[in-house]
């Protein structure tokens, strides 16, 4: 939104007065061509004013450095240049100077969308908050919002559907969803056309900016870093919303500038976790279901693909896609069997090591035996349910793994190995006269292998 006229008279008078505190311009010049002289119009990177002949016009470019330095300091806009134009004029640049108005190709996919988002324990904090912002898009609280999570596990997805919600019910709103990759492009593309600022122009009138995998903008070049960072500062400035992924909390992506780090770790950071088996089967059903043509899969595939692939999303869709082409050439039937799965997957090396355990394999079959998401299992918490569950998937790691105690303590939330053979000891101990233990340790390794 422009500034008001008063807003814009407020600003001039400051730095009229910075100029005449300076002394380096004397009394009668300041009255007799700065007191005549309107501030028209206003962005983070151009003022314009209004002046009323062409002798003021060229009195005040000679002055100009003075001007801008003196606007830069009231409106803390570092890359503010200025411009004086005569009223006649102004009708010339009325259409060119409004950047709140740029019209951007807002790159969304349709088809991410928060009703066919899939929510369940391990994406629930995420898919709230991203449900929260696009509700309230000019109000919320919390910008920036920041998810961050593995690959292929709805990041992504749920960057479109905060858009598409937007979009939906704020037409006006200017949206713009990029990768780090396509951020990156546009940038040196502007730079080698000269047009850097035409760039940073169109994206400061954005009232959305939601930038995917930020951390590919990591150690790359300086102009990419400090064209985001000037962006981000303006739009935060102006209460815009932005929303950014990683696969990694702010502070953990080596490389990428401090003062971005500390802007993105002033926000709302939540998580996104592989999915538990019953998210999965639920996230298989709505593939199955969204489907044109008519798919008959038995439930017993399903709970396969959910049990072995839930790792992520991709996979499962992956797993998934394969088995419906497998089916069409290779079926006799329109049923898709459990045989028929196992003759689809058996090159499969995933499916082949289908027994292999993992750290991550234990903490999500923990987790789901307890009723709890793997970052409770993994937390700092001491609750009794939380921290006994922890040191029963602290312990079957140190039985099925080959792996140090320090591994392990890097898997539960960066522990203290001391603290990972402690918990380990001490279910050792129970184990020798626990019976309920003893059996739900007996469940648990069940589902492992």
């Amino acid at each position: 939104m422009s500034n008001t006229t008063v807003e814009l008279e407020n600003i001039w008078s400051k730095a009229v007065g910075l100029i005449e505190e300076s002394g380096e311009l004397d009394s009668v010049m300041i009255d007799t061509y700065f007191k005549d002289v309107t501030l028209y119009r206003l962005n983070p990177l151009k003022a314009f004013f209004s002046v009323p002949s062409k002798i003021h016009q060229f009195i005040l470019n000679e002055e100009k450095q003075k001007i801008k330095k003196a606007l830069i300091k009231v409106t803390n806009y570092p890359e503010l240049e200025v411009d004086f134009i005569c009223e006649e004029d102004l009708v010339n640049y009325d259409e060119s100077f409004n950047y709140d108005k740029i019209e951007i190709e807002d790159n969304l996919i349709p088809e991410f969308r928060f009703d066919n988002f899939v929510e369940g324990p391990s994406n629930r904090e995420s898919y709230m908050a991203a449900y929260a912002c696009a509700s309230n898009p000019q109000s919320f609280l919390y910008s920036p919002l920041y998810i961050y999570g593995d690959i292929g596990l709805g990041k992504t997805h749920l960057l479109h559907a905060i858009g598409n919600y937007i979009k939906a019910h704020h037409p006006e709103m200017n949206i713009l969803y990029l990768t780090s990759d396509e951020f990156i492009t546009r940038v040196v593309s502007a730079s080698h056309d000269k047009k850097l600022k035409e760039l940073k122009e169109q994206m400061m009138s954005l009232d959305v900016f939601l930038l995917d995998d930020i951390q590919f903008l990591a150690g790359g070049k300086v102009t990419s870093s400090e064209t985001l960072f000037n962006i981000y500062n303006q739009l935060q400035k102006k209460k815009k919303l932005i929303v950014i992924t990683s696969d990694k909390k702010p502070w953990e992506i080596k490389e990428l500038e401090e003062r971005l780090v500390s802007r993105l770790s002033n926000g709302l950071t939540c998580s996104i976790e592989s999915p538990e088996y019953e998210t999965a089967l639920k996230i298989l059903k709505m593939k199955v279901e969204n489907r044109t043509e008519e798919v008959n899969i038995d439930e017993e595939v399903l709970s396969y693909i959910a049990k072995y692939y839930s790792h992520d999303v991709r996979a499962l869709e992956g797993r998934l896609t394969r088995l419906l082409f497998y089916s069409l050439q290779f079926g006799d039937t329109n049923q898709i069997t459990y045989e028929l799965a196992m003759e689809a997957f058996k090159d499969d090396a995933e499916v082949v090591k289908k027994n292999e355990i993992t750290i991550s394999k234990i903490q999500n079959v923990v987790s789901e035996y307890y009723g709890i998401s793997k970052s409770q299992l993994i937390s700092k918490s001491k609750m009794k349910n939380l921290s006994d569950a922890r040191s029963i998937a602290i312990y079957l790691c140190r039985k099925h793994l080959d792996v140090p105690f320090k591994k392990i303590g890097d898997e539960f939330g960066r522990r203290d190995h001391t603290t990972i053979m402690s918990a380990n000891t001490k279910i050792e101990s129970r184990l020798k006269s626990d019976v309920a233990l003893q059996m739900a340790i007996s469940e648990i390794e069940k589902e492992l292998l």
